[in-house]
């Protein structure tokens, strides 16, 4: 049995899609899903237990990414270990997919994500703009970044306690593993939504830098080996050798700017960091929510 745990907060708009996307297909027994709502103020539990075995809701007073996580952890039974995020949509057979993979001896593989799919429908000119470039650079492309879902085999889930308590959970997870450890699955891809406009981007690409500060801060030896990994050289002479790129590349340029100085302001208070998401690509204006 495969675990699919889906940490959620106030995700009424978007969590039936995912798992109607998810279940189309899935065999008896073959799931275990668990959506842990954390702090929830609408009807996200009354969607998701409306769907009925195997979907399992859990539920926290608190309002808390990590806490859910933990919390369908404390209740989960089976591995693969799939973690998807509410807003983001992955079919039956890319699951299959990370599992052949993650139950593979022979593949390596501790951890493993999907590729990505962006749904650019709901995206204004910048922010397609923006990802454009993003999505050129290498390290995006190198596993578990951006792409709202990653599975854990047994082994590699003994590889840490408790998810602590951070804001970039993915980002600690990938930095526990090498490259060679944590593949990208190609017959497994996952769809995520771009955000509507450019202050919904902010939000996310703020928290994320956010999350690399903090993780960085935490477990400097980790993340020292994970930056040494980093390249933005091809993507930097893909965009100098194509002048249509450039009005993309000033768009790049000037949210890594503004983000780096949010998310440097928001670091010297992180104890009383408040969540920012993006809500537009919900069908909701960008909000902010309690970590």
């Amino acid at each position: 049995m495969i675990s699919v745990i889906i940490p959620a907060y106030n995700e009424e708009a978007v969590i039936g899609r995912c798992l109607e996307t998810l279940l189309r297909g899935a065999r008896p027994g073959e799931l275990e899903v668990i959506v842990a709502c954390n702090g929830c103020r609408d009807r996200t539990a009354d969607v998701a237990r409306a769907f009925g075995p195997p979907v399992k809701v859990v539920e926290t007073t608190t309002a808390s990414k990590v806490a859910a996580l933990n919390l369908g952890e404390s209740v989960a039974t089976g591995f693969p270990r799939i973690y998807l995020d509410a807003d983001v949509r992955i079919g039956i057979d890319s699951i299959r997919a990370m599992a052949r993979v993650l139950s593979d001896p022979s593949s390596g593989a501790l951890a493993a994500s999907p590729v990505m799919d962006m749904d650019y429908s709901p995206a204004s000119w910048g922010v397609r703009a923006f990802y454009k470039v993003w999505r050129a650079l290498p390290y995006t492309r190198e596993g578990m970044v951006g792409v709202g879902t990653f599975g854990l085999s047994e082994a590699g889930r003994r590889r840490f306690d408790k998810f602590p308590d951070i804001i970039n959970d993915d980002g600690y997870v990938r930095i526990l593993f090498q490259a060679h450890e944590r593949p990208v699955v190609p017959d497994a891809v996952s769809t995520v939504m771009a955000p509507a406009n450019l202050k919904g981007l902010s939000a996310i690409m703020t928290r994320s830098r956010l999350g690399m500060y903090q993780l960085r801060q935490r477990f400097p030896e980790l993340m020292g080996r994970e930056m040494s990994n980093k390249s933005y050289g091809g993507a930097a002479k893909l965009v100098i050798s194509r002048p249509a790129m450039w009005p993309a590349a000033a768009v790049y340029l000037w949210v890594n700017l503004l983000t780096r100085f949010r998310a440097r302001r928001q670091m010297k208070k992180i104890n009383a960091y408040v969540w920012e998401r993006d809500d537009s690509s919900r069908g909701t204006p960008a909000a902010a929510v309690n970590a």
